[in-house]
């Protein structure tokens, strides 16, 4: 994090991912969306599709994919909206993805997620939420560099949470080998992993003109939460403090990930931690709003940039 000013902006918790990018010209740009086919993936992808742009929904499930791109495509008369499968817990069909990738690519967005979910494994033996959230965008992101790099000031968007405030990168037992496996520090970790990707990522990219910026969507009711009931959901709002408290549509819980994509108020500005539109400073005790500092700590960008890449060279 620098010390310069935050970065304020003119919109707000309750401001919609369409109205973050009215008046913004993204024709002949093309974007990426990971789990576009519902919550706020689809909202930020038509969003993107609204201001010119050949998105692309990054799905596993296909037919889910194709008809979120039709629905885009019906309420924006965008015809440039593709579907392309993707599973980021399997490194095999990340690297599809980037093998079948030609041209430049002027956004990513990294919005594809699991939340505390039940211990599950990749076949490596990795723990699940940090393979999907963290390690499939990771792969995805190192894959797609030459085509971000191709790009005029291409930009990476890292949909964190307020969940990372939960948890550092345990880079002592990542996969939870030794300790015992909790549903949601496994997810805060990697949620942390998703800011310090960011925050690397731009540190080493920054040649390539690419920036990369993290960011809380802010509660929202989506399938991300199929693993959690209601009773504790209600119970997390309850005990939530802030903005967190605040549960947003999803349009309002996409504007964050459209304002990290597309506002020329970010022009060459990477490395930051976004909520409701604006940067956001430190988190304040008792709250669930701000970063942590673990997250946005140099060292350990770096030193989990080295794991990732060590971990995917296996």
């Amino acid at each position: 994090m620098t010390a310069s000013t935050p970065i304020s902006t003119p919109f707000t918790r309750e401001s919609t991912a369409m109205e973050v990018v009215r008046g913004i010209d993204l024709t002949r740009r093309r974007a990426v969306v990971t789990g576009g086919a519902s919550g706020i993936g689809v909202e930020t992808a038509r969003a993107l599709a609204a201001a010119g742009a050949e998105v692309t929904l990054a799905v596993r499930n296909l037919e889910a994919g194709q008809r979120a791109a039709d629905d885009i495509t019906s309420s924006t008369g965008n015809e440039r909206v593709l579907v392309a499968p993707l599973d980021l817990a399997d490194q095999a069909s990340v690297a599809a993805f980037v093998a079948n990738w030609d041209g430049p690519l002027r956004i990513l967005v990294n919005n594809a997620g699991i939340m505390a979910s039940p211990e599950m494994r990749t076949p490596q033996g990795w723990e699940m939420q940090f393979a999907t959230n963290h390690l499939g965008h990771f792969a995805l992101a190192t894959g797609l560099r030459p085509a971000l790099a191709a790009a005029d000031g291409a930009r990476i968007v890292s949909v964190s949470s307020a969940a990372h405030l939960r948890s550092p990168v345990v880079f002592d037992d990542i996969h939870f080998a030794r300790r015992p496996y909790d549903p949601w520090e496994a997810y805060g970790q990697s949620k942390t992993a998703n800011v310090l990707f960011a925050m690397e990522a731009s540190k080493r990219w920054a040649d390539d003109g690419i920036t990369a910026n993290a960011l809380m969507p802010g509660a929202i009711r989506t399938n991300l939460q199929r693993y959690i009931s209601d009773e504790e959901l209600d119970r997390m709002r309850a005990q939530s403090g802030g903005g967190a408290a605040y549960w947003k549509s999803t349009e309002q819980g996409a504007a964050t990930s459209v304002l990290v994509a597309t506002s020329p108020l970010l022009d060459g500005v990477g490395g930051r931690y976004f909520e409701d539109c604006a940067e956001a400073g430190p988190n304040q005790p008792g709250t669930r709003t701000g970063y942590a500092p673990y997250a946005l700590d140099p060292e350990a960008a770096e030193r989990l940039w080295q794991v990732s890449v060590d971990t995917l060279r296996g």
